[in-house]
This record gives structure tokens, sequence and C-alpha cells, in this order.
């Protein structure tokens, strides 16, 4: 494998600084970060940045499809959707499936998880499972109660290739699920609640550590006392320092101004972007088909709604326009804004070679045009998009 030089460069590194300079990558693997002379030989492709920003490879934790690929409908569409994901920046991907409660379930996630394996456009961690154990529906969310027997079932048809379990802190009996997940290192993200301070504390003392599509489907208790607002999941999650969150960063699931009251509890580390990305995100302006029975209608300024009935049907950000968004929106330091789409997911994830521009890191990368745009992306030091020159 040859290795590549990456020259003149506006280095991100996230958390730290955006400086010029150089990288190289050999086998996979950055090997040198900052001024770096050229190798000698001739196995090495060279690459003039030309000032361009050059960041980790954006890792996005909660994604159920981009453009015509839905990963529920099994391994060809999560080969087909892994082919697509370098033209937004990504590099890291956790397919996120609403674990439908019918027969052929177990089938498909077995598919999936033994698909893994043989996919190399993109890294895959591991499978995000949006339920059962839900106390409040939406999207199709099953509501059912923790159960340790039907946890091991899941478990055991996907191959352990679980990453990431979402569930409510308010489902009955879901704190022995929790903390059997974290027994075996998955990570628990609460979600789809309505849930009080106690149970939210609870949760998170067993070992929940996250909060997905925050303020989405996050209810708060009935109100007791006229005029008292009632204080809940969001509130909880908000004052645990042990918690961290994400957004739907596409100004429709979620008003910027509560990004930042989050930015403001959790600080740049504890907030994290993703996309919740469905059929339609990454396509053109316009009407699709999906396999539910009704079409979609994709915009950027309305998301993706019912064709029809005008309700929402998901998100159709991508993590690169997520990305944009964020650096728009929000008055903090770039290398900030980027640790939320790089090394914040790697972190809660514990994946430590991710989301870096560091000696010993994945060789996970994106060259940005000016625009925001991937110019390139590689996965592990190969090319998985290449932006067509005009």
């Amino acid at each position: 494998m040859p290795s590549l030089h990456l020259r003149n460069a506006r280095l991100v590194r996230p958390g730290q600084s955006v400086t010029t300079g150089d990288l190289l990558v050999r086998n996979g693997t950055i090997v040198a970060v900052g001024k770096v002379d050229a190798p000698a030989g001739t196995d090495t492709q060279t690459i003039d940045a030309k000032g361009r920003l050059l960041t980790p490879g954006l890792i996005d934790i909660h994604t159920h499809g981009v453009m015509h690929s839905l990963y529920e409908a099994g391994p060809d569409a999560l080969l087909a959707a892994a082919k697509t994901l370098g033209q937004f920046g990504v590099t890291t991907v956790l397919p996120t499936i609403v674990p439908q409660m019918k027969p052929g379930l177990f089938d498909l996630l077995r598919s999936l998880a033994d698909a893994i394996p043989s996919i190399r456009e993109v890294s895959i961690p591991g499978l995000h499972i949006e339920g059962p154990f839900m106390a409040v529906g939406g999207a199709a969310c099953p509501t059912l109660p923790g159960d340790l027997g039907l946890l091991e079932q899941f478990l055991a048809v996907c191959r352990d290739r679980v990453a990431v379990m979402s569930l409510s802190p308010d489902a009955p009996n879901i704190v022995p699920v929790i903390r059997r997940l974290r027994e075996k290192g998955i990570t628990v993200f609460l979600t789809h609640t309505r849930a009080d301070v106690e149970q939210t504390d609870a949760a998170l003392a067993a070992g929940a550590t996250h909060a997905t599509h925050f303020y989405d489907v996050f209810y708060p208790p009935a109100e007791t006392e006229p005029g008292a607002r009632p204080v809940g999941a969001v509130e909880a999650i908000l004052a645990d320092p042990r918690a961290s969150v994400d957004f739907i960063a596409d100004g429709v699931h979620v008003h910027p101004t509560a990004i930042r009251a989050a930015l403001a509890a959790k600080g740049w580390q504890g907030v994290i972007l993703i996309t919740d990305s469905n059929i339609g995100a990454g396509l053109p302006p316009g009407v699709y088909d999906t396999p539910w029975g009704y079409r979609i209608r994709v915009s950027p300024e309305t998301a993706a709604r019912h064709a029809e009935k005008n309700f929402l049907a998901g998100s159709a950000l991508t993590m690169d326009r997520g990305m944009a968004n964020l650096l728009r929106w929000l008055a903090l330091p770039p290398e900030q804004v980027w640790a939320m789409g790089t090394l914040n997911p790697a972190r809660l994830l514990g994946l430590t070679r991710k989301g870096r521009l560091e000696p010993g890191a994945d060789a996970d990368l994106v060259l940005w045009e000016d625009d925001l745009r991937p110019a390139r992306t590689w996965v592990g030091g190969f090319c998985t998009y290449e932006k067509e020159k005009s």
C-alpha cells in the first residue's frame, strides 16, 4: 500500500487547534503531522492540499439510511449505502435499526451483522439498535418493558456486533437491561421518554452515558401544579456530568438555541452531531418513494416530510451539511465545533484510533473544499471518494 503525503493543509486537530502543515500516512495509519519532509522513494502519493481544511473523518452514530438506501432493508442496502458515505465526509458509521417485532427480524439482524466485516468503504464498529425497550413510540419504535431474555436473543443474533442500544429510562424493568448492556461493553443511549428525574438518574447510575436526538421525543412529565414547570429527563441529563447529548443539526428538528443551551451545560466536549438520516438524505430536493407505503418530500428547509400529510418522516441531513450548520450557528473556535462530528463520538464509543489527526490514529481523513463539501475522503488510507473535476 503506497504511503500518502498531504502537503500544505490546514490541519484540524479536534478540540485543540487549526494549523498549517503536512500529514504522512503509512499502512493506513497517520505517522507524522506538522512539518513533514517528503518521503524518499517513489512509493508515495503526494497531494498538495492548497491550504484547504484536512480533518479526521466524520462519525455518524445515529443514522437509518442515506440517499435511496435504508439499512433496515438488509445487507444489500447496507453495502450500497457504504459506497456513498464518503461523499458526505463520513468514515465511521453505526447503522441504526428500529427493531420491528415481527417475523424475520432476527434473520435481518443476523444478516446485517454478518455483512459488516466485508465492508471496506466505511468503518462500522457495530450496529445501533434503537429499541425495543421504549416507553414512548414514534418513528415506529416498539414499546416493550425491559426483558433480559429478549436482550440476550438480540445480542446473540447480532453476533455480538451491537455497539449501541437506545432505550427509555422510564421503560419498566429497564435498569437490569442497562447493567447487562454495560457488562457487555455496549454503550447505552437514552431517548423516547417522559421520564422524571428519579427514573433518569437511575438509568444514568446504572450505566447509561448519552442521550440521542436530544429534545426530540423527550417529553416533560405531566404538570401537577399549575404554573410549576415539570422537571424531567431533559433537565436531569443536562445537569448530570456523566451524560453527553447529540442533536440533529438541520434547523428543523431542533432550534440552534437548544444546541447552544446544551453547550452551556455540557461544554463542547459533551455535544455530538448526528443525522438520524433516512431515505432521501443527500438527494436533491424532490419527492421520493419509500418502503413504507407513502412518498416523502425532501428539502433542506423542511427536512423529509410525508408528501401528502406533511408530517416529519425522518431527517434528510447529511454529516457534511450538519457540520456546516454548526460552524455557522455556534460562536466557538472551529476546532471545538469539528470535535462534535469527530473526536467526541469517537470518545463516546471508545474508538481510540478515530477522530484524531495524531500519529498512531487511523488515516480516516477528509480534505474539504471551501464550501465544506468533501474533495477527497480516505478510510484507513484508502480513498473512498474523490470529487469529480469539472
